[in-house]
């Protein structure tokens, strides 16, 4: 079974067991987030929610928080002797799904 759900303004493909990596949640490293918004059910018959499958929810344990690699942004203004050097690195949290319920 699968489902797609939507987190962070993203849309994530999930089966039973698989590891994704979702804009940063506020939730303990070892704890269980529910996430309510399913998209898509799949398995032998497929279901497809408008704009959510109603009662379906995805339980996933928070394995870890991080940022990802830094990122170089250079400004730049032409004949104008103007430049400027930032980085960003972009908050995550991994999640390990345990169920799917629908």
């Amino acid at each position: 079974m699968y489902a797609i759900i939507e987190t962070g303004g993203k849309q994530v493909r999930v089966e039973v067991g698989s590891k994704i990596y979702v804009e940063k949640l506020d939730a303990e490293v070892g704890s269980t987030v529910t996430l309510d918004k399913v998209l898509l059910l799949g398995d032998k018959a497929v279901k497809v929610g408008t704009p959510y499958v109603s009662g379906a929810k995805v339980t996933a344990k928070v394995e870890k928080q991080g940022k990802g690699k830094k990122i170089r942004v250079f400004k730049y203004k032409a004949k104008a002797n103007e430049h400027k050097t930032i980085g960003h690195r972009q908050p995550y949290t991994c999640l390990v799904v345990e169920s799917i319920n629908g």
